[in-house]
């Protein structure tokens, strides 16, 4: 069966909205929101590292989060994680700005709370703070509360279950052997920061973080490790929720270690020049920036192959996309492909339930008509994924009339007076085989 991915309420609204207009229009509103993210994640990690260190400290901060492979890869893709940051960095910035803020970090903490529920965790710590300053209003109750219950309706509205983002995503965790639990945090965790961050940020992530906390530990710079702690819990909750493991679940707290990487590299110039850490603190940042610069060559591989598989599944999916629209038969016909991959873009754009959309390789086999694949290498280009458990894929049948392009071969009988034959027409692109 196919795996439904876990609704996210503000995402399917924002969707939803731009679907009205027609698929390829909300397909391209996303798109165009995942740069603007990625912009706003820029500007807001300098407004964070000017507030808690200079300006110096925030472009550079900026310099390294707009740099890292998985941002700028989550981001184009229009992932959730991405503008799910930018509402935390901003409800931290208000925070920054004006202690005990309230009401504008609580807003930005609720829209979060509709993309990602660990900013439930952050929305209810905060009102804790705000309770104990005596702030504390009915209005910031409400902001609390009302992420969890509007994700709940929404759920029950769609999926007549409650909890469905919770059991299914669990579940689909479950099916697809994805690492999970409270062990695997220690030794994930540090990992998966790595990934992102790679080892010279995460070395002057340490610089800054415990030079800036001992030696000048302003109230911007305690908030900032006060989230970047409270992240990992969060995290630590969803794997003891049964959830996966994911690096993407980690890009917020990566964000607050550029920041204070970016410190280690700058901020010695915020300590007296009396004071004997200031050079050691100069000599650390350093070290850190020729780690850097030793580091770029293997960052502009990973960036440049990133670009590739990008423009590889954009010509891959354009395909498949052109063909299903001109060739498919009537949206009552069942279809196969050849694994989960492309189920939710196939339903989109044919108009099918994704029941209809058999997977070659759950069921073992092709039924048709059905799409498969030309050449392994297209395979592991879009279709399969270095986290699947089952890598194998069915042959495609033989001896079948099929429609061939650059990427795909639609395949179906080869003579039949069935309704959900292939569509006779031919584009110019498209070769018969026999």
């Amino acid at each position: 069966m196919p795996f439904a991915p876990t609704p996210h309420p503000l995402a399917t609204l924002v969707g939803a909205i731009g679907s009205i207009f027609g698929t390829r229009f909300g397909e391209d509103l996303l798109i165009v929101l995942g740069f603007f993210a990625l912009g706003m994640l820029g500007w807001l990690v300098y407004a964070l590292g000017r507030a808690w260190f200079t300006p110096l400290t925030g472009v550079v901060a900026a310099l390294l989060v707009l740099t890292r492979e998985p941002v700028l890869s989550y981001g184009v893709r229009a992932y959730v994680d991405i503008p799910y940051i930018c509402l935390l960095l901003g409800a931290l910035l208000a925070e920054t700005k004006r202690s005990r803020a309230g009401t504008v970090p609580l807003v930005l903490l609720a829209f979060a709370g509709l993309l990602r529920p660990e900013a439930w965790l952050f929305a209810v710590v905060y009102a804790w703070w705000l309770w104990r300053g005596g702030v504390l209003r009915p209005l910031h109750i409400a902001l609390v509360v009302g992420a969890p219950l509007l994700w709940a309706l929404s759920d029950l509205v769609i999926t007549g279950d409650p909890l469905h983002s919770l059991t299914g995503t669990r579940s689909t965790a479950e099916s697809l052997g994805r690492v999970t639990g409270l062990q695997h945090v220690p030794t994930a965790t540090p990992r998966r920061l790595g990934e992102i961050l790679r080892e010279p940020v995460l070395f002057g992530a340490a610089v800054g973080g415990v030079l800036s906390l001992w030696k000048l530990r302003t109230r911007g710079i305690l908030t900032g490790a006060a989230a970047g702690v409270l992240a990992i819990v969060a995290f630590a909750l969803l794997a003891t929720a049964g959830l996966s493991i994911l690096t993407r679940y980690l890009l917020f707290p990566a964000t607050l270690l550029a920041i204070f990487a970016a410190a280690g590299i700058c901020a010695w110039v915020e300590l007296p020049r009396e004071d004997p850490w200031r050079n050691r603190w100069m000599a650390l940042g350093a070290l850190t920036v020729v780690g850097l610069l030793v580091f770029i060559p293997s960052q502009l591989t990973r960036l440049r192959n990133t670009r590739h598989a990008l423009i590889a599944q954009t010509h891959i999916l354009d395909e498949l996309h052109d063909m299903a629209v001109a060739h498919l038969p009537p949206a009552h016909c069942a279809i196969s492909v050849p694994n989960r991959r492309a189920v939710p873009q196939l339903a989109l754009w044919t108009d099918r339930r994704p029941s209809q959309i058999r997977s070659a390789q759950e069921d073992g086999r092709y039924t048709l008509p059905g799409f498969a694949p030309r050449t392994r290498a297209i395979a592991k280009q879009f279709i399969l994924d270095q986290s699947d458990v089952d890598k194998a894929l069915p042959p495609a049948p033989e001896s079948y009339t099929a429609l061939e392009g650059r990427y795909w071969t639609l395949f179906g009988p080869e003579a039949s007076t069935d309704r959900c034959a292939l569509h006779p027409d031919i584009g110019p692109d498209i070769v018969v085989v026999p």
